[in-house]
């Protein structure tokens, strides 16, 4: 079971978190903390902090509720702050249920009790719900952020800096990439290479910084530090490695994964992620070109581990938070309309390298990553910002 302990991410690190990220105290402010729960009617009287599990909504209870309710509440000029719980969706970025339950036990609504009535809303749940709750965010108007799979690591490191200079690397990093024609990803997998060009048709590079500007509904994904496209088409085949290890290549035309072949491990999941392709073909959608900005040590979550400087990652799926046209109408079944975040980092895909990411541009080639660490001439852009040892280490 979770237990606070002393940590770097005490009352005052949130006041500096939510004063940063959101511009608090801008007048008085609604707030509440959603958690989600394989059973959420034991938010009721706080059942589900006796009971085994439950490590991130605890953290979120700890955290972030019991502080805003207390005096740090108070100095960020919050009126209010509740907890509710919904049913766990089981998949990134699903659409959750309607129905959540608050701490008395009643039964209320997304859509009449929790998205019209608060100003500043913080998902911290299991599952990202990203995609939906930006959703929500620009059709009710209020802001908030997602801070799913949040642990003990992301709460003193990815949480616990300043976001102005955040900012500043990824808007740093944004420049550098803005307006690029494509990319093309190398992969080195047990002997083997494989290449996956991306279009982005000199698209407008945009980033997950974590600032939301007051006025501005929106979501930000904590922690953040990130530089993303939605890819325009793709083409070639990039290895993958399932959470047990078992690999297997997808084979990428005309945008989208169109079948998969085997490489090692348990043949059975391989040929069940093809039979829900066969079945759901915009499950392989590639949605998503990003890569990390930030300074962070690997937390064994992707919401973390993405944002890490070296890093990349390809997301298939659902692309409407993100400003693409991929919605969850679009999807054959409302089960399959999630956004899957591929990370390509030492810890999370030991058995895969990707050897180098080429930046095509205004008709030059241009390296911008290799073996997970930035080029020489993408690190002298960024050393206007980034800390002097780093640049002086990397380009050793």
């Amino acid at each position: 079971m979770y237990v606070p302990e002393l940590s770097s991410f005490d009352p005052f690190s949130l006041q500096k978190l939510l004063s940063t990220c959101f511009s608090l105290p801008c007048g008085p402010t609604k707030c509440c903390v959603l958690i989600d729960l394989q059973n959420p009617s034991e938010i009721s009287n706080l059942r589900f902090l006796d009971n085994p599990g439950n490590d991130v909504q605890k953290r979120a209870f700890y955290h972030f509720y019991e502080p805003l309710n207390r005096e740090i509440g108070k100095e960020l000029d919050i009126s209010l702050c509740d907890l509710f719980a919904f049913k766990c969706t089981g998949g990134s970025n699903l659409d959750p249920d309607n129905l959540l339950f608050n701490i008395e036990g009643e039964e209320l609504t997304f859509t009449e009790n929790v998205c019209p009535n608060y100003d500043l809303i913080l998902a911290i749940t299991d599952y990202s719900l990203t995609a939906p709750l930006t959703a929500m965010a620009k059709k009710y108007g209020f802001r908030g952020a997602t801070l799913h799979g949040l642990n003990d690591t992301i709460l003193n490191s990815g949480l616990s800096i300043d976001y102005k200079l955040v900012s500043r690397q990824a808007e740093l990093f944004r420049t550098f990439l803005d307006e690029s024609d494509s990319f093309t990803i190398t992969f080195e997998c047990i002997g083997k290479t494989y290449q996956l060009n991306i279009d982005c048709g000199k698209q407008t590079a945009q980033k997950s910084h974590g600032l939301c500007p007051f006025g501005s509904p929106d979501v930000a994904n904590l922690p953040a530090g990130e530089v993303y496209f939605v890819p325009l088409g793709a083409d070639g085949s990039f290895p993958f490695r399932f959470g047990e290890g078992t690999l297997c290549e997808m084979v990428v035309r005309n945008g989208k994964i169109t079948n998969i072949e085997y490489i090692s491990g348990d043949v059975e999941l391989v040929k069940s992620r093809q039979l829900q392709l066969n079945e759901d073909p915009a499950t392989g959608i590639i949605g998503e070109l990003g890569f990390g900005t930030q300074l962070l040590p690997f937390a064994g979550c992707d919401i973390q581990d993405e944002k890490i400087l070296g890093t990349c990652h390809i997301a298939t799926g659902r692309s409407d938070h993100l400003g693409g046209n991929l919605t969850p109408e679009l999807f054959n079944s409302r089960e399959n309309a999630s956004h899957d975040d591929i990370l390509y980092a030492p810890p999370k895909t030991p058995e895969i390298t990707v050897s180098s990411v080429d930046m095509h541009k205004d008709g030059k080639c241009t390296k911008i990553l290799e073996n997970f660490v930035p080029s020489a001439i993408l690190l002298d852009h960024l050393e206007k910002e980034y800390p002097v040892e780093l640049i002086g280490a990397q380009k050793v």
